[in-house]
């Protein structure tokens, strides 16, 4: 009976400590102080490399976007693998069109094809999904954290369309990542998660860290993000470098977009072990919190299991579910204080009565993420009519 004892309160406190971890998180940074990194004035060349899975739809307006960035010095692969390209043109010389003669359905292999089609050296990659939209100081700002030092570095993914309730609670998730796991864990000494696009490294470190890996399915960031923690070096975070996300406008994109990064999830949250021992060995800040971060399962995982606990100690300990109930009290806090320190659209606001709908849907890609890889490999695109004319200027935006 003492060792069940023992296996519940275990259990209740891993479960319990992702409530309160932003709340603490918050809380520490309170008593930090916030760098300001002076404009750059490199000019280093870039790679910007964009991949598109079947679709190419998107493609114009996310390189007409790339295209007019205040920056000279970079060249735009766009790999349209297993595309239709007959009538897909570019006219300016910047940007080269890659079509591999063989489905790759693979980010990093993607990647990589473009890599190896490099027509000079560049000094650093970035990567840009096919349905983000760039701003146009996305690489000089970009470029103020490499001159400080760091060899990677994850901007911000803003929503481009909240014209559903799908597409506002996505960009709430965002936001709230965004606050966590990128601004408030970069400025504790850590390390900002990885993003998927968005983010910007030396191409020395990417080729170093995926070059010789073998990654089928989705996830190459959590690997890449793995491996540069793993080095100890610091994955850097600006709110100022910021691409336009395309978010999910409907659940049955939802239920296959999330099946694959749960699926994602439960194939690489063990790196977390690996990293928090790497951490308490080198005593190193940086790799300890990041361990912890890999650790946590995604939001409606541990809210679901978070309820299980608190009603099961109805009948326990009413101690305890009342302890259970200021978790839950400091999580929503977090969660509202992730918006108010973000410059988030009144629609977001609104749309959170729905968080019940969206988590039923997350559940369902739970018992569907088994085979989430074998049924789709990239995120269905249904919302076409953003132009850059949707986008904020500098003026129009709060960090």
């Amino acid at each position: 009976m003492a060792v069940v004892k023992i296996i519940w309160w275990v259990l209740q406190i891993l479960i319990g400590y992702n409530l309160i971890m932003p709340f603490v998180l918050y809380l520490l940074s309170l008593f930090g102080k916030k760098k300001v990194y002076p404009t750059s004035i490199n000019q280093v060349d870039y790679a910007i490399i964009v991949t598109a899975y079947e679709q190419t739809a998107p493609l114009p307006a996310v390189v007409s976007s790339i295209l007019r960035v205040n920056y000279s010095n970079y060249l735009i692969y766009v790999v349209a693998d297993k595309c239709d390209i007959t009538n897909l043109h570019f006219d300016d010389e910047r940007v080269i069109l890659l079509r591999p003669p063989e489905t790759l359905a693979n980010n990093i292999k993607s990647h990589f094809y473009a890599i190896n089609n490099f027509v000079r050296p560049h000094s650093r990659v970035t990567i840009i999904d096919s349905d983000n939209l760039v701003h146009p100081e996305y690489l000089n700002e970009l470029n103020k954290l490499f001159d400080a030092g760091f060899t990677a570095v994850q901007g911000v993914r803003e929503a481009k369309n909240l014209d559903t309730t799908y597409a506002c609670l996505d960009g709430a998730r965002d936001i709230y990542y965004h606050f966590y796991d990128g601004k408030l864990l970069f400025n504790l000494g850590s390390s900002a998660t990885l993003a998927g696009s968005g983010m910007a490294f030396t191409t020395a470190l990417y080729r170093e860290c995926l070059e010789h890996k073998n990654i089928s399915g989705a996830g190459f960031d959590k690997v890449l993000q793995s491996e540069i923690v793993g080095r100890n070096l610091r994955i850097a975070f600006t709110g100022d470098a910021i691409v336009y996300d395309e978010k999910t406008t409907r659940s049955d994109q939802l239920v296959n977009q999330r099946s694959r990064w749960i699926n994602t999830w439960f194939k690489y949250f063990s790196l977390g072990f690996v990293i928090i021992g790497k951490g308490i060995k080198d005593f190193s800040v940086n790799q300890f919190l990041f361990g912890f971060i890999l650790l946590r399962p995604p939001l409606f995982i541990f809210l679901l299991l978070s309820i299980v606990c608190m009603l099961a100690n109805v009948f326990i300990s009413i101690t305890v579910a009342f302890a259970w109930l200021i978790a839950f009290i400091l999580f929503v806090l977090g969660f509202y204080i992730a918006l108010a320190k973000s410059d988030t659209d009144r629609r977001i606001y609104q749309s959170l009565i729905n968080i019940p709908k969206f988590i039923f849907y997350q559940v369902i890609s739970l018992l569907k993420s088994r085979t989430a890889n074998q049924r789709s490999v990239a995120t269905q695109h249904y919302h076409t009519n953003v132009t850059d004319a949707n986008l904020k200027s500098d003026e129009d935006r709060t960090i």
